[in-house]
Protein backbone atom coordinates (compact mmCIF):
# COMPACT_ATOMS: atom_id res chain seq x y z
CA UNK A 1 0.00 0.00 0.00
CA UNK A 2 1.58 3.40 -1.03
CA UNK A 3 0.54 7.08 0.05
CA UNK A 4 2.10 10.39 -1.48
CA UNK A 5 1.60 13.43 0.53
CA UNK A 6 1.86 17.02 -0.98
CA UNK A 7 3.65 19.19 1.28
CA UNK A 8 4.35 22.18 -1.07
CA UNK A 9 4.16 25.60 0.88
CA UNK A 10 3.23 23.41 4.07
CA UNK A 11 5.10 25.38 7.18
CA UNK A 12 6.30 22.76 8.52
CA UNK A 13 8.86 22.09 5.49
CA UNK A 14 9.03 25.59 5.15
CA UNK A 15 12.07 27.85 6.20
CA UNK A 16 11.37 29.99 8.84
CA UNK A 17 11.05 33.76 7.31
CA UNK A 18 12.95 35.05 10.04
CA UNK A 19 16.24 33.14 8.62
CA UNK A 20 16.09 34.76 5.21
CA UNK A 21 16.40 38.20 4.13
CA UNK A 22 12.60 38.65 1.86
CA UNK A 23 9.64 37.01 3.06
CA UNK A 24 8.08 37.41 -0.32
CA UNK A 25 11.30 35.75 -2.35
CA UNK A 26 10.23 32.46 -0.17
CA UNK A 27 6.76 32.40 -1.47
CA UNK A 28 7.01 33.45 -4.73
CA UNK A 29 7.92 30.94 -7.12
CA UNK A 30 9.21 33.31 -10.24
CA UNK A 31 12.25 33.37 -8.11
CA UNK A 32 15.21 30.76 -8.73
CA UNK A 33 15.28 27.91 -6.65
CA UNK A 34 17.86 25.17 -5.60
CA UNK A 35 15.76 21.65 -5.31
CA UNK A 36 16.78 19.01 -3.03
CA UNK A 37 15.24 15.71 -2.89
CA UNK A 38 15.55 12.71 -0.59
CA UNK A 39 14.92 9.15 -1.80
CA UNK A 40 12.68 7.56 0.13
CA UNK A 41 13.80 4.20 1.70
CA UNK A 42 13.11 0.95 1.45
CA UNK A 43 13.72 -2.35 2.91
CA UNK A 44 16.33 -4.11 0.51
CA UNK A 45 17.35 -7.68 0.73
CA UNK A 46 19.94 -6.60 -1.55
CA UNK A 47 21.50 -3.72 0.60
CA UNK A 48 21.27 -2.67 3.95
CA UNK A 49 22.04 1.21 3.38
CA UNK A 50 19.92 4.05 1.66
CA UNK A 51 21.03 5.57 -1.35
CA UNK A 52 20.68 9.20 -2.24
CA UNK A 53 18.85 9.74 -5.41
CA UNK A 54 19.58 12.38 -8.29
CA UNK A 55 17.63 15.64 -8.61
CA UNK A 56 15.16 14.30 -11.44
CA UNK A 57 14.32 10.98 -9.66
CA UNK A 58 10.68 10.82 -9.10
CA UNK A 59 11.02 8.44 -6.47
CA UNK A 60 11.40 11.02 -4.00
CA UNK A 61 7.76 11.92 -2.58
CA UNK A 62 9.47 14.57 -0.28
CA UNK A 63 11.00 18.00 -2.26
CA UNK A 64 12.38 20.86 0.04
CA UNK A 65 12.90 24.15 -1.90
CA UNK A 66 14.70 26.55 -0.76
CA UNK A 67 15.53 30.30 -2.02
CA UNK A 68 19.35 31.05 -3.62
CA UNK A 69 20.68 32.99 -1.38
CA UNK A 70 20.69 36.90 -2.51
CA UNK A 71 23.59 38.03 -4.42
CA UNK A 72 24.85 40.81 -2.36
CA UNK A 73 25.62 38.20 0.61
CA UNK A 74 27.73 35.92 -1.43
CA UNK A 75 31.18 34.88 -0.20
CA UNK A 76 32.44 37.29 -2.60
CA UNK A 77 32.46 40.53 -4.67
CA UNK A 78 33.81 43.00 -6.66
CA UNK A 79 33.53 46.07 -7.67
CA UNK A 80 34.65 47.13 -11.55
CA UNK A 81 36.57 50.23 -12.74
CA UNK A 82 32.94 51.15 -14.12
CA UNK A 83 31.43 51.24 -10.75
CA UNK A 84 29.23 48.55 -11.23
CA UNK A 85 29.61 45.32 -8.42
CA UNK A 86 30.15 41.92 -9.98
CA UNK A 87 30.06 38.83 -6.90
CA UNK A 88 31.15 35.19 -7.56
CA UNK A 89 29.26 32.29 -7.98
CA UNK A 90 28.62 30.96 -4.51
CA UNK A 91 27.91 27.29 -4.39
CA UNK A 92 24.74 25.17 -2.73
CA UNK A 93 26.67 24.34 0.11
CA UNK A 94 27.88 27.42 1.10
CA UNK A 95 26.84 28.79 4.47
CA UNK A 96 27.00 32.14 5.26
CA UNK A 97 28.00 32.49 8.86
CA UNK A 98 27.91 35.82 10.63
CA UNK A 99 30.69 37.03 12.93
CA UNK A 100 30.56 36.47 16.98
CA UNK A 101 30.63 40.04 18.25
CA UNK A 102 33.46 41.27 20.82
CA UNK A 103 32.83 39.74 24.34
CA UNK A 104 31.54 42.71 26.42
CA UNK A 105 33.00 42.17 29.88
CA UNK A 106 30.18 44.14 31.93
CA UNK A 107 31.74 44.25 36.09
CA UNK A 108 29.21 43.22 38.60
CA UNK A 109 28.56 45.23 41.44
CA UNK A 110 27.61 43.99 44.66
CA UNK A 111 24.13 45.09 45.89
CA UNK A 112 24.33 47.95 48.26
CA UNK A 113 22.52 50.97 48.96
CA UNK A 114 25.03 52.75 51.11
CA UNK A 115 27.33 55.15 50.24
CA UNK A 116 31.00 54.75 51.17
CA UNK A 117 32.34 57.10 52.80
CA UNK A 118 35.53 59.33 51.84
CA UNK A 119 38.47 58.55 54.33
CA UNK A 120 38.25 61.90 55.95
CA UNK A 121 34.33 61.43 56.71
CA UNK A 122 35.23 58.39 58.41
CA UNK A 123 38.19 60.08 60.38
CA UNK A 124 35.33 62.50 61.35
CA UNK A 125 32.44 59.81 62.47
CA UNK A 126 32.77 60.71 66.27
CA UNK A 127 34.36 63.65 67.51
CA UNK A 128 34.93 64.12 71.44
CA UNK A 129 36.63 66.91 73.77
CA UNK A 130 35.97 67.41 77.26
CA UNK A 131 37.20 70.47 78.51
CA UNK A 132 37.41 73.00 81.63
CA UNK A 133 33.59 72.95 82.39
CA UNK A 134 32.39 71.34 79.47
CA UNK A 135 32.38 68.09 77.07
CA UNK A 136 31.04 67.62 73.64
CA UNK A 137 30.33 63.93 71.34
CA UNK A 138 29.27 64.33 67.60
CA UNK A 139 28.38 60.97 65.68
CA UNK A 140 27.98 61.13 62.27
CA UNK A 141 24.81 59.85 60.84
CA UNK A 142 23.98 58.58 57.09
CA UNK A 143 25.36 60.82 55.40
CA UNK A 144 28.95 60.82 53.58
CA UNK A 145 30.27 63.25 55.73
CA UNK A 146 29.55 65.07 58.94
CA UNK A 147 27.63 68.51 58.43
CA UNK A 148 27.66 69.42 62.36
CA UNK A 149 30.05 71.29 64.02
CA UNK A 150 30.83 72.95 67.24
CA UNK A 151 32.75 75.86 69.56
CA UNK A 152 34.32 76.25 72.96
CA UNK A 153 36.31 79.25 73.62
CA UNK A 154 37.56 79.55 77.48
CA UNK A 155 39.27 82.42 79.12
CA UNK A 156 37.43 85.42 76.91
CA UNK A 157 39.32 88.42 77.45
CA UNK A 158 41.76 86.87 79.67
CA UNK A 159 38.80 86.42 82.08
CA UNK A 160 38.29 82.51 83.61
CA UNK A 161 34.52 83.52 84.29
CA UNK A 162 33.96 84.42 80.63
CA UNK A 163 33.26 81.79 77.81
CA UNK A 164 31.78 80.81 74.65
CA UNK A 165 30.02 77.74 73.26
CA UNK A 166 28.01 76.75 70.31
CA UNK A 167 26.78 74.20 68.51
CA UNK A 168 26.07 74.41 64.81
CA UNK A 169 23.89 72.42 62.69
CA UNK A 170 24.56 72.35 59.05
CA UNK A 171 22.21 71.50 55.48
CA UNK A 172 23.19 71.96 52.15
CA UNK A 173 26.66 70.63 52.92
CA UNK A 174 29.11 71.72 56.39
CA UNK A 175 30.48 74.95 54.95
CA UNK A 176 27.71 77.48 56.84
CA UNK A 177 28.39 75.59 60.12
CA UNK A 178 32.20 75.70 60.17
CA UNK A 179 32.29 79.22 58.90
CA UNK A 180 29.83 79.90 62.27
CA UNK A 181 32.07 77.93 64.53
CA UNK A 182 35.01 79.88 63.59
CA UNK A 183 33.67 82.98 62.92
CA UNK A 184 30.54 83.87 65.22
CA UNK A 185 32.32 83.99 68.77
CA UNK A 186 34.41 86.47 67.47
CA UNK A 187 31.51 88.61 66.36
CA UNK A 188 29.35 88.44 69.32
CA UNK A 189 32.66 89.60 71.53
CA UNK A 190 33.50 92.19 69.16
CA UNK A 191 29.79 93.68 69.41
CA UNK A 192 29.94 92.96 72.80
CA UNK A 193 32.89 94.60 73.89
CA UNK A 194 31.75 97.75 72.01
CA UNK A 195 28.40 97.83 73.37
CA UNK A 196 26.53 98.68 76.49
CA UNK A 197 26.04 96.01 79.01
CA UNK A 198 22.45 96.65 79.19
CA UNK A 199 22.62 96.22 74.82
CA UNK A 200 23.63 92.92 74.96
CA UNK A 201 20.97 91.31 73.39
CA UNK A 202 21.18 93.65 70.82
CA UNK A 203 24.74 93.30 70.54
CA UNK A 204 24.76 89.18 70.16
CA UNK A 205 21.91 90.15 67.39
CA UNK A 206 24.61 92.05 65.45
CA UNK A 207 27.41 89.14 65.35
CA UNK A 208 24.55 86.94 63.93
CA UNK A 209 23.84 89.21 61.43
CA UNK A 210 27.48 89.98 60.69
CA UNK A 211 28.62 86.57 60.56
CA UNK A 212 25.89 85.70 57.86
CA UNK A 213 26.58 88.99 56.03
CA UNK A 214 30.41 87.70 55.88
CA UNK A 215 29.13 83.75 54.91
CA UNK A 216 27.19 85.08 52.36
CA UNK A 217 30.10 87.13 50.75
CA UNK A 218 31.94 83.82 50.61
CA UNK A 219 28.97 82.95 47.61
CA UNK A 220 29.05 78.88 48.92
CA UNK A 221 25.31 76.68 49.45
CA UNK A 222 24.02 75.76 52.45
CA UNK A 223 23.65 76.82 55.89
CA UNK A 224 23.38 76.07 59.18
CA UNK A 225 21.39 76.40 62.67
CA UNK A 226 22.91 77.82 65.75
CA UNK A 227 22.73 77.36 69.18
CA UNK A 228 24.95 79.84 71.31
CA UNK A 229 25.83 80.09 75.37
CA UNK A 230 27.74 83.33 75.93
CA UNK A 231 28.83 83.55 79.83
CA UNK A 232 29.77 87.35 80.72
CA UNK A 233 30.06 88.55 84.22
CA UNK A 234 27.84 86.10 85.59
CA UNK A 235 25.41 86.48 83.15
CA UNK A 236 23.92 83.25 81.14
CA UNK A 237 23.28 84.91 77.58
CA UNK A 238 21.99 81.69 75.44
CA UNK A 239 21.09 82.50 71.67
CA UNK A 240 19.79 80.19 69.06
CA UNK A 241 18.40 80.67 64.87
CA UNK A 242 17.03 77.64 63.84
CA UNK A 243 15.89 74.07 65.30
CA UNK A 244 19.11 73.49 67.68
CA UNK A 245 17.82 73.51 71.26
CA UNK A 246 19.01 74.42 75.18
CA UNK A 247 17.92 73.01 77.96
CA UNK A 248 19.27 73.87 81.45
CA UNK A 249 19.02 71.49 84.28
CA UNK A 250 17.42 73.36 87.48
CA UNK A 251 17.37 71.38 90.45
CA UNK A 252 17.05 68.23 88.06
CA UNK A 253 14.05 70.04 86.14
CA UNK A 254 14.45 70.73 82.72
CA UNK A 255 13.44 74.34 81.09
CA UNK A 256 13.93 74.76 78.10
CA UNK A 257 15.62 77.96 76.92
CA UNK A 258 15.13 77.95 73.11
CA UNK A 259 12.35 77.44 70.99
CA UNK A 260 12.94 76.46 67.28
CA UNK A 261 13.13 78.15 64.22
CA UNK A 262 10.51 76.11 62.38
CA UNK A 263 7.97 77.19 59.52
CA UNK A 264 5.18 75.11 61.53
CA UNK A 265 5.64 77.94 64.21
CA UNK A 266 2.36 80.52 63.08
CA UNK A 267 4.57 83.55 64.36
CA UNK A 268 7.00 81.90 61.65
CA UNK A 269 4.82 81.63 59.02
CA UNK A 270 3.03 84.78 59.42
CA UNK A 271 6.56 86.49 59.10
CA UNK A 272 7.31 84.42 55.94
CA UNK A 273 3.90 85.04 54.48
CA UNK A 274 3.79 88.65 54.63
CA UNK A 275 7.28 88.56 52.83
CA UNK A 276 6.06 86.93 50.19
CA UNK A 277 6.59 83.79 50.86
CA UNK A 278 4.70 80.88 51.38
CA UNK A 279 4.86 77.84 53.94
CA UNK A 280 3.82 73.71 52.56
CA UNK A 281 3.98 70.77 53.79
CA UNK A 282 5.51 67.96 52.41
CA UNK A 283 5.97 64.70 52.83
CA UNK A 284 4.55 65.60 57.23
CA UNK A 285 7.55 68.62 57.05
CA UNK A 286 6.43 72.46 57.35
CA UNK A 287 9.25 73.83 54.54
CA UNK A 288 9.85 77.35 53.14
CA UNK A 289 8.70 77.67 49.66
CA UNK A 290 8.43 73.13 49.62
CA UNK A 291 12.19 73.60 50.69
CA UNK A 292 13.77 74.22 53.78
CA UNK A 293 12.39 72.93 56.81
CA UNK A 294 13.98 75.31 59.21
CA UNK A 295 13.10 78.98 58.73
CA UNK A 296 16.20 80.57 60.80
CA UNK A 297 19.68 80.16 60.32
CA UNK A 298 23.12 81.33 58.67
CA UNK A 299 23.12 80.93 55.35
CA UNK A 300 20.90 79.29 52.44
CA UNK A 301 21.25 82.63 50.15
CA UNK A 302 18.43 81.12 48.43
CA UNK A 303 15.89 81.54 50.48
CA UNK A 304 17.70 84.96 52.20
CA UNK A 305 14.15 87.02 51.57
CA UNK A 306 12.34 84.70 54.16
CA UNK A 307 15.12 82.64 56.38
CA UNK A 308 16.99 85.18 58.43
CA UNK A 309 19.64 85.13 60.47
CA UNK A 310 18.49 87.02 63.31
CA UNK A 311 18.28 85.00 66.76
CA UNK A 312 16.31 84.67 69.96
CA UNK A 313 17.92 85.85 72.69
CA UNK A 314 17.66 85.03 76.29
CA UNK A 315 19.77 86.00 79.16
CA UNK A 316 19.78 84.57 82.53
CA UNK A 317 21.77 85.21 86.19
CA UNK A 318 23.58 81.83 87.33
CA UNK A 319 22.90 80.66 90.07
CA UNK A 320 23.64 77.53 92.41
CA UNK A 321 20.36 76.06 91.28
CA UNK A 322 21.40 75.89 87.31
CA UNK A 323 23.21 72.74 87.43
CA UNK A 324 24.28 72.42 83.76
CA UNK A 325 23.18 73.47 80.55
CA UNK A 326 23.08 71.05 77.22
CA UNK A 327 23.53 72.29 73.67
CA UNK A 328 22.18 70.36 71.17
CA UNK A 329 21.40 69.50 67.31
CA UNK A 330 17.95 68.24 66.36
CA UNK A 331 19.03 64.91 65.81
CA UNK A 332 19.10 64.56 69.51
CA UNK A 333 16.21 66.13 70.43
CA UNK A 334 13.83 64.81 67.88
CA UNK A 335 14.10 61.21 69.41
CA UNK A 336 14.77 62.19 72.94
CA UNK A 337 12.55 64.66 75.20
CA UNK A 338 14.00 67.57 77.34
CA UNK A 339 13.36 66.47 80.46
CA UNK A 340 14.66 62.91 79.43
CA UNK A 341 18.19 64.01 78.66
CA UNK A 342 18.18 65.84 82.20
CA UNK A 343 17.22 62.52 83.93
CA UNK A 344 19.91 60.61 82.02
CA UNK A 345 22.62 63.38 82.34
CA UNK A 346 21.98 64.69 85.99
CA UNK A 347 23.29 61.04 87.73
CA UNK A 348 26.49 61.26 85.84
CA UNK A 349 26.91 65.22 86.09
CA UNK A 350 25.85 66.05 90.08
CA UNK A 351 25.73 64.56 93.16
CA UNK A 352 29.21 62.56 92.29
CA UNK A 353 32.92 62.46 93.19
CA UNK A 354 34.07 62.28 90.02
CA UNK A 355 31.26 64.20 87.30
CA UNK A 356 31.37 62.06 83.71
CA UNK A 357 29.72 64.45 81.64
CA UNK A 358 31.59 62.88 78.55
CA UNK A 359 30.01 59.62 79.33
CA UNK A 360 26.60 61.78 79.61
CA UNK A 361 26.48 63.32 76.23
CA UNK A 362 27.56 59.56 74.50
CA UNK A 363 25.08 58.13 76.19
CA UNK A 364 22.15 60.55 74.65
CA UNK A 365 23.60 60.45 71.81
CA UNK A 366 23.39 56.75 71.94
CA UNK A 367 19.83 56.65 72.94
CA UNK A 368 18.84 58.98 69.85
CA UNK A 369 20.68 56.53 67.63
CA UNK A 370 19.03 53.37 68.99
CA UNK A 371 15.56 54.91 68.42
CA UNK A 372 16.30 55.22 65.02
CA UNK A 373 17.91 58.69 64.26
CA UNK A 374 20.34 58.69 61.07
CA UNK A 375 21.48 62.59 61.53
CA UNK A 376 24.46 63.90 62.82
CA UNK A 377 23.94 64.02 66.43
CA UNK A 378 25.98 66.75 68.87
CA UNK A 379 25.77 67.20 72.22
CA UNK A 380 27.29 69.65 74.93
CA UNK A 381 27.12 69.91 78.30
CA UNK A 382 28.58 72.83 80.41
CA UNK A 383 28.72 72.60 84.21
CA UNK A 384 27.27 75.57 85.34
CA UNK A 385 28.76 75.71 88.42
CA UNK A 386 32.23 76.34 87.24
CA UNK A 387 31.31 80.44 86.16
CA UNK A 388 29.32 81.22 89.76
Amino acid sequence: MSCSVAVSNSPVFSPSASLFYNKNSILSPSHEAITLTLTHLKPSSSSSSSSLSSPSSPSSPFRLRLPKPPSGFSSSSSVSASGTSSSSSTSPSTVLKRKRPTRLDIPVAPLSFSVPATPSAAAREVVEEEGDGYSVYCKRGRREAMEDRYSAVLNVEGDSKQAFFGVFDGHGGAKAAEFAAENLDKNIIDEVTRSDENAIEEAVKQGYLNTDSDFLKEDVRGGSCCVTAFIRKGNLVVSHAGDCRAVMSRRGASEVLTSDHRPSREDERDRIETLGGYVDLCHGTWRIQGSLAVSRGIGDGHLKQWVTAEPDTKVLRITPEYEFLILASDGLWDKVGNQEAVDIARPLCMGIHKPEPLIACKRLVDLSVSRGSSDDISVMLIQLGRYL
